[in-house]
């Protein structure tokens, strides 16, 4: 039986979706959380749809195999391709991030909505279609951006070349009029500085990790904690730890986390 002191898990592919887990404690410190990391398996953007599932449907066996409560599935790709198989596979709630995605940048008011991601969750077509059957007279673009993530990964979120790479990939949303753009990648909130000064100041950008912290809010506030004014505990497990990604893992959280461990997900 759920209970509301068993753990939120959150899933990635990588270490971008700690930007959710982020936004989640800002929303609910007193939670406790676990947080796996499929880091020896990624890039999930440019693997095929049937891998990707597989791969989810893995991770969330394993989380599931900690007593969560809720499944947020903090990786749009995964999201894309693997949200209902997840739904059949955990006996919890999922939430996934490309549904409280196009509920924040309809919130905006824009007619012209821009997609940024991998080249997978962009050809999954998850982003385009959920906008067009939510609001069918807005117009909607996107755009695959595969070197954002590296560069995520390297730190550079104010940096000139990142600036240089996202003018090439954002310039035909940019010449197509576009005013709200969906980070749909957890990475890439990370290089919002840069994004930022490429679309400029009217172009609003939608964060999608914030988005999932309300969707939680909102859809599952009855499993949510409500007491206690001190911080639960934070769980991060990765199937790779290598320097780069412990490096993230700091600059996202703040601080080096206080559970670490390196799993192997295939044995679980």
């Amino acid at each position: 039986m759920i209970q509301r002191s068993d753990p939120i898990g959150v899933f990635d592919s990588g270490v971008g979706g700690l930007t959710v887990l982020s936004a989640l404690r800002n929303r609910f410190p007193a939670e406790n959380y676990v947080y796996l990391g499929d880091t020896a398996r990624l890039p999930y953007g440019t693997k095929s749809a049937s891998t990707v599932e597989r791969y989810a449907v893995n991770a969330a066996g394993h989380l599931a195999s900690h007593g969560i409560k809720l499944l947020v599935v903090a990786c749009n790709t995964a999201s894309s391709y693997a949200l209902d198989a997840l739904g059949a596979t955990v006996p919890v709630p999922v939430v996934g991030v490309v549904e409280p995605g196009v509920r924040a940048a309809l919130a905006t008011g824009a007619r012209r909505i821009g997609v940024i991601g991998t080249e997978g969750t962009i050809r999954s077509n998850a982003y385009q279609d959920t906008l067009a059957d939510r609001a069918p007279s807005v117009e909607v673009d996107a755009a695959a951006c595969p070197l954002l993530v590296p560069l995520a990964e390297e730190g550079w979120g104010d940096h000139p070349v990142t600036d240089q790479v996202a003018r090439h990939y954002l310039a035909p949303l940019l010449d197509w009029g576009v005013q709200t753009v969906i980070l749909g990648c957890t990475h890439y909130p990370l290089l919002r500085q840069s994004l930022q000064r490429v679309v400029g100041p009217s172009v609003e950008l939608v964060d999608s990790a914030k988005a999932v912290a309300e969707t939680v809010a909102q859809d599952h506030h009855a499993l949510t904690s409500t007491g206690g004014d001190g911080e639960g505990a934070v769980r991060i497990e990765l199937t790779d730890a290598s320097d780069r990604f412990l490096r993230i893992t700091r600059a996202i959280l703040g601080s080096a986390p206080e559970q670490l461990e390196v799993v192997d997900i295939d044995r679980a």
